[in-house]
């Protein structure tokens, strides 16, 4: 039997799994108890959160769509150049024609947007006051994210990135281009360091990092190329006992091997996918297309069609999560090929051994390098591999973002069929270059944000960092003796243009949660539901104050850690955020 054939056959080893995964989606309740709060300027009655569905995955079986919401808005922001690579600048919403699936779309609204080239912090919070806004002003800015993959990258290709990320920093010392230095690690997303202009500061975080073995390359080159695209075998080939010994040892390690690579990629996969989720969640709130510039060494899995989805029902869920968070939060991604970033081409290619002697990686590397390229056109972005050429990827993104058309439709109801919906923007103007996401993935967790509540909820309850879909400001308003314990008042205030639908007759329905944590245990939990309708006399009042949610902790002395959630519910759209508090 010839190497090919072994591997052929090895494929199909029945393989077991536990995935394990945090964020699976639960029949129970919230964990905590609910008190009764204020119901603040809207005056309406509180609601306990209804519960969740017992599961979500992201197979539809063939069903047809239940949209939750009365409109779903599909937003493309639309890069247009010349042969040259010159933006097209004011054009007018009569040059442009939008399809799906083919069909043409009535255009909604239609703006150019150009960006501010700087970047405004908030300001600091006070002793008492906190938020998560990440800017203080609401014009688009042109935002860059550096993410470095660790967990998808082969060692010595990070060190080089590294280095070659380094000296792009040094070479643009003047730069005033607002950047972030990110990173997917074993353990999750870590932010190396955040948004700032000063190209030093980046350049000491980078020199900070260490390198991080990536999983795939405690396994051997075969089991590699034999889980790569991500499907599950089903069954277990007999090994023929007349092959040579030696032959049939390297089978059965083989086998092995290849069961403990596949369960590891599960985990790589949920590890990816999460720290992307983070990503988009923490960056939704800055107005604005954002481009992520990704240093990796491969995409998790096989991803060779825009439908391509990780085997695992609950991987499925978490994938379309990525899609809706990446849509709705604008993000391009631009992925870099850190193997191309190497100094030495010797140690270029997939790490490992192999079982049975020399095996060709070609197909194995093509196919990673597809996957990029396909997960860049979903978004909007473009790939970058085979090249050395950092600097021209970082600016190529930096100027995508520079200047760009936002456009936007409402997604035809009638139109119930899940799946992918195939996106063309088209331009008048003969020498117009046009680049906007290929599309997108409509299933029933994209128009039904309730399948995904306790999910959001709980990832964002887990989360180290803040989420900033829904814009919140925190502050505390008293402490009162409560028994042995504290009571610890605090007014939580939204900008009521966060959750109240105005197409909708107003309408809202947005989930308030206080939990408070003391070494890693919870210690305190409050949490309410508003809905209903606000009045129209009212919405001028409501638009000045913003809307108030006030409630109370009761806490023991000690040292707190308490994350404010506030979910709008329907649009899916979260925010959180952290505060530190001591009770004396």
């Amino acid at each position: 039997m010839t190497t090919r054939a072994y591997l052929h056959s090895f494929f199909l080893i029945s393989l077991f799994f536990v995935s394990g995964l945090g964020f699976a989606l639960q029949s129970d309740p919230y964990g905590g108890s609910s008190a009764p709060g204020t119901s603040g300027v809207l005056g309406v009655p509180l609601h306990e959160p209804d519960a969740p569905p017992d599961r979500v995955t992201g197979q539809e079986s063939g069903k047809q769509l239940e949209f939750k919401t009365q409109t779903t808005l599909v937003r493309i922001p639309v890069v247009v150049t010349d042969a040259s690579g010159a933006h097209l600048r004011q054009l007018s919403k009569g040059d442009f024609k939008v399809l799906e699936d083919g069909k043409p779309q009535n255009i909604a609204s239609f703006e150019e947007i150009i960006p501010d080239n700087s970047f405004h912090p908030a300001p600091a919070a006070s002793s008492n006051t906190f938020t998560n806004m990440t800017s203080e002003v609401s014009k688009a800015n042109t935002v860059v994210v550096m993410l470095l993959d660790k967990v998808n990258t082969p060692f010595l290709s990070q060190a080089d990135a590294r280095r070659q990320l380094i000296k792009y920093l040094a070479d643009h010392l003047n730069s005033s281009q607002p950047m972030a230095l990110m990173a997917i690690t074993g353990k999750g997303l870590k932010v190396l360091s955040p948004f700032g202009t000063d190209p030093k500061v980046l350049m000491a975080a980078l020199k900070k990092v260490s390198g991080e073995v990536a999983p795939r390359e405690q396994f051997s080159q075969d089991s590699q190329m034999a889980v790569a695209d991500g499907e599950q075998p089903i069954s277990l080939v007999p090994i023929g006992m007349s092959e040579p010994p030696d032959q049939v040892i390297a089978s059965f390690a083989f086998a092995e091997d290849s069961v403990q690579a596949a369960v590891t990629q599960q985990r790589t996969i949920e590890t990816t996918l999460r720290a992307f989720l983070q990503m988009a969640w923490s960056l939704s709130g800055i107005p604005g297309r954002k481009s992520v510039i990704w240093v990796t060494g491969s995409f998790p899995f096989y991803l060779d069609s825009y439908t391509s989805v990780p085997g695992d029902p609950t991987l499925r869920a978490l994938y379309e999560r990525v899609l809706k968070a990446f849509a709705d939060a604008q993000v391009s991604v631009y992925p870099v090929d850190a193997r191309g970033l190497l100094s030495d081409s010797t140690y270029a290619g997939t790490s490992g051994v192999s079982f049975f002697g020399p095996v060709d990686t070609g197909q194995y590397d093509q196919s990673s390098l597809d996957s990029l390229k396909v997960f860049a056109k979903m978004t909007g972005g473009v790939a970058y591999y085979q090249t050395n050429d950092l600097a021209g990827a970082v600016d190529r993104a930096v100027q995508d973002s520079s200047s760009y058309y936002l456009l936007t439709y409402y997604l035809d109801r009638r139109n119930n069929k899940p799946g992918w919906r195939q996106l063309q923007v088209q331009v008048s103007r003969k020498d117009a270059k046009v680049r906007a996401r290929a599309g997108f993935l409509v299933t029933s967790l994209a128009v039904n944000p309730e399948l995904s509540h306790k999910a959001d909820v709980d990832f964002a309850l887990a989360s180290p960092y803040e989420s900033t879909g829904v814009r919140i400001t925190e502050h505390w308003i008293g402490v009162a003796p409560s028994g042995e314990k504290k009571k610890v008042g605090f007014v939580v205030n939204v900008p009521a243009q966060d959750l109240i639908d105005e197409s909708d007759k107003n309408r809202f329905d947005v989930e308030f949660i206080a939990q408070a944590q003391s070494k890693g245990a919870q210690a305190g939990w409050v949490g309410q539901t508003l809905k209903g309708t606000a009045a129209p006399e009212n919405l001028p009042k409501l638009k000045a104050d913003g809307v108030v949610y006030r409630n109370s902790l009761d806490l023991a002395p000690g040292d707190y850690q308490v994350r404010f959630i506030v979910r709008d519910n329907l649009t899916g759209r979260i925010g959180s955020v952290i505060v530190p508090l001591t009770v004396n």
